[in-house]
């Protein structure tokens, strides 16, 4: 099967434990993306070291996209990343996540014109995370210890078949497992950098996506992730953000002032 050639994006933000088994379970991928792209927010030299060392043997170009901390300012290090990316499909996941061994062949296998895919995760709980850093464990199934939601570690990848187009954004997207054409990404001018804080940039870019009548497709029984616990951020942006996505929506607005042209 032929697939899209593909880059792996990922945002962190200083903690290298947990991008160190993100980057190990690409390591295990039954498909290698064509590269990987760490979107890094600002974070210490530990994580620039980790990724570094990395770079030694990596398969793929592993290349580190960093500009400095002035708090969370997600959408721009994720605009000047995919505006550096090379490839038409972007796979974007978050540096706390885990993948199936299988998670790039199915988004691959997926991946449509016209569309945009999103998937769930399967949760690390919080008392785990001793055993899972120490371990390095990076294999899950649904009778491993330390996890919830253990049903979502099903891989059933030919139901597929019986997924629909949908024509309006899910309550059930998360910007840690999902997909997407990258000239698709840029014809609405990508994430929208006025928005501050933890939450929504993910929603408000799909929104925009769905208003130039992208369809999205839910990733059911495959692209399996597994989500590092980790204490919530604040949401105290949450409030202008909401309305930021509202406006989005009600107006059908696409193409925002603020995004990934100032970096192509």
């Amino acid at each position: 099967m032929s697939y899209p050639n593909c880059t792996l994006v990922t945002p962190t933000y200083n903690w290298p434990e947990a991008l160190n088994l993100l980057l190990l379970s690409i390591l295990h991928q039954t498909i290698l993306p064509n590269e990987v792209i760490i979107a890094d927010d600002g974070s210490t030299k530990d994580t620039k070291e980790l990724i570094s060392e990395f770079q030694k043997t990596f398969p793929v170009p592993l290349i580190h996209i960093w500009h400095e901390d002035l708090k969370n300012r997600k959408p721009a290090i994720m605009n000047k990343a995919i505006a550096a990316s090379k490839y038409d499909y972007i796979i974007e996941i978050d540096g706390d996540i885990i993948m199936n061994k299988h998670f790039i062949k199915d988004h691959l296998d997926n991946a449509q014109k016209g569309h945009y895919l999103f998937g769930s995760r399967v949760n690390i709980k919080k008392g785990y995370l001793t055993k899972l850093f120490s371990k390095k464990k990076i294999h899950f199934n649904i009778h491993s210890k330390g996890i919830k939601k253990r049903g979502r570690t099903i891989r059933l990848p030919y139901l597929m078949r019986f997924s629909k187009s949908i024509n309006t954004r899910s309550p059930k997207l998360r910007g840690c497992n999902m997909s997407f054409w990258k000239s698709d990404f840029i014809k609405i001018n990508g994430f929208n950098e006025n928005l501050v804080g933890w939450g929504i940039d993910d929603s408000e870019m799909i929104q925009r996506m769905h208003n130039i009548d992208i369809q999205g497709k839910r990733l059911k029984n495959c692209g399996v992730v597994y989500h590092i616990y980790h204490v919530e951020q604040s949401r105290s942006q949450l409030a202008i953000n909401d309305e930021i996505l509202k406006q989005t929506t009600e107006k059908k607005l696409i193409f925002i002032e603020k995004g990934i042209n100032q970096y192509l």
